[in-house]
């Protein structure tokens, strides 16, 4: 994928890559696409798999927990479910005109020399369609989801025979480095979920756990939302241990103009 951002300026950020989830993370959870995707694999389960609907909460919630998703519990349980089939109906039927482009977001992507990556336990259409919808679709470089951890799933002979891979698994992390080949020391990992960040800490990456105001013990640093991120993480425009200090207060002074107009709402 293109990248929007501007390579012609030399990065100067203890950061060469930043690695980004995508529901819940690049837009709040409060948009509603979260209670709509419950509801979808209530219906799936129904439709698909024949469970009485008043089953179905207790259900998801259970696979959740034990297995990580609704489809590699049903999987591993022996239900022959086809991962596109899911996906058709789970992100398939989501109302993405809930999701509103964030300018805003789109600058502050734009500011970064660094490489920026998506990865998600979603499928590449549901990606593809968020990001256009946030108004983001040319700002990462790549897209680590679902079928690039499970690139052998529709050639099982059984359900079972491979195992769903998804965050916040050792497998799913090797994964991620290896199609990236991205340095963890030198990388930003940046998630709403508690396990997906201890999974990343646990790979040596850098962690920023979205959606919160306190740290875990995995996270170094907590964003209420990622457009915070210049706030919180301004070592992503400025590394002070580069440079001369006359240099370092030139960067300074330049990203932190930069970093004021990315934080000025549109059309302020």
């Amino acid at each position: 994928m293109e990248s929007c951002s501007k390579s012609a300026r030399e990065s100067s950020s203890p950061f060469d890559f930043l690695i980004f989830d995508l529901d819940d993370t690049l837009y709040s959870s409060k948009t509603g696409i979260g209670e709509a995707l419950k509801k979808n694999i209530d219906d799936f389960l129904v439709e698909r798999c024949g469970f009485a609907p008043e089953k179905t909460t207790t259900l998801r919630v259970e696979l959740f927990k034990t297995y990580g998703s609704s489809l590699a519990g049903l999987r591993a349980l022996g239900y022959d479910i086809d991962a596109d089939d899911y996906h058709s109906v789970v992100h398939g039927r989501l109302p993405y005109h809930l999701i509103k482009p964030d300018p805003q977001l789109r600058n502050l992507l734009r500011s970064t020399t660094q490489r920026k990556i998506i990865f998600t336990n979603s499928d590449r259409t549901h990606a593809m369609k968020a990001l256009k919808r946030l108004g983001l679709e040319d700002c990462f470089d790549q897209i680590v989801c679902f079928e690039t951890m499970n690139p052998n799933l529709a050639e099982s002979a059984r359900p079972d025979e491979f195992p769903v891979v998804l965050k916040p698994s050792p497998e799913a992390m090797r994964i991620a480095l290896r199609e990236t080949s991205v340095d963890p020391r030198r990388t930003l990992f940046l998630d709403d979920n508690v396990l997906n960040i201890a999974a990343g800490k646990a790979v040596g990456l850098h962690t920023v756990l979205v959606g919160k105001t306190v740290k875990t013990k995995e996270a170094d640093y907590a964003l209420q939302t990622v457009n915070d991120l210049p706030n919180v993480v301004p070592g992503i425009w400025v590394n002070p241990i580069h440079g001369s200090a006359g240099d370092d207060q030139i960067i300074n002074a330049t990203r932190s103009g930069e970093i004021d107009s990315i934080l000025t709402p549109v059309g302020a």
